[in-house]
């Protein structure tokens, strides 16, 4: 086990002691704002702070709403949960096997076939695309205060036309709320399967196809020809709708104060961010750009 702070290896003991698991041996995989353990026996503990407590809840059920129509999904313990500590909040999940990022193609097809059910009975939200970005701007320190400024505008303005509503597009269904590579995974034996799934939601399912034309059109991760291919599985280019501008927009807004706010504390990726900022804001010339991936 590496050396971790006292208070994280509590949190561990207290919450696996709740459901009967063994935290010795136990192996920090991340130790942040959100912890990651990894238990002997290939289960996985999840601790994150008490405020994400209604979140946590409903990760675990639509993981098991999921399984039960038949779409891939990480799987929760079947112990009872989430384990509710004073300050934190537990979930425990069997490890993924052997497996790497998913291909624009499995993430059409995932992306089909969650669209394709009818919503789940109970409630899991709706979607917001701009939930904590402006916690991410206040901490963006390591950009220029008038860059700041500018983003807070345009999350105002991309809010704005969010909130009068979007032009007719497709009916709402369950969305995943982050659709990338990513969080569609290849496994090494066999198929994919969906992860993080902390903003599932009700909303547009627009919202995960952007993901991938944003990819396309605005950072160059994604080919002209592997969009096509992405559009032809799926069987719709979100492109061509009318709130595709509002929704791309929030999308690239997230993606440049996900990299800012990282900024802040590691200097290895403020000229990223800097990067980001100033394609957004025409210093760079015309989409697409192309923009080194955040770690």
């Amino acid at each position: 086990m590496i050396n971790v702070a006292a208070p994280a290896l509590e949190a561990l003991r207290a919450a696996c002691a709740a459901v009967a698991l063994d935290a010795r041996g136990a192996e920090a995989v991340r130790i942040a704002e959100n912890q990651i353990w990894r238990l002997p026996g290939g289960i996985i503990v999840r601790i994150a702070p008490a405020d994400r407590s209604l979140s946590a809840a409903r990760e675990v059920r639509v993981a098991r709403w999921l399984a039960s129509n038949g779409i891939p999904a990480v799987k929760p313990l079947p112990v009872t949960q989430p384990v509710e500590l004073a300050d934190r909040v537990v979930t425990f999940w069997e490890q993924i096997s052997l497996h790497s990022h998913g291909s624009t193609e499995e993430v059409a097809e995932a992306l089909k076939k969650l669209h394709g059910l009818p919503l789940p009975t109970f409630d899991i939200g709706h979607l917001d695309p701009f939930v904590r970005i402006p916690e991410r701007l206040s901490a963006a320190q390591a950009l220029p205060a008038e860059d700041r400024r500018w983003l807070m505008s345009l999350y105002e303005d991309l809010q704005e036309c969010w909130s009068a509503g979007l032009p007719a597009g497709l009916p709402w269904r369950a969305v995943h709320g982050d659709a990338w590579p990513g969080n569609v995974l290849r496994l090494d034996r066999g198929g994919w399967l969906l992860m993080d799934l902390e903003r599932f939601s009700v909303g547009p399912p627009e919202w995960d196809l952007v993901s991938t034309a944003v990819r396309a059109r605005t950072t160059s991760a994604v080919t002209a020809a592997e969009y096509d291919t992405f559009c032809e599985i799926y069987g719709h280019d979100v492109t061509t709708w009318a709130g595709y501008g509002i929704l791309a927009g929030a999308r690239e807004l997230r993606m440049v104060t996900y990299a800012a706010q990282h900024a802040t504390g590691n200097s290895q990726w403020q000229a990223q961010a800097q990067h980001r900022v100033d394609c957004l804001r025409g210093r760079c010339g015309p989409r697409p750009w192309r923009w080194t991936g955040i770690l």
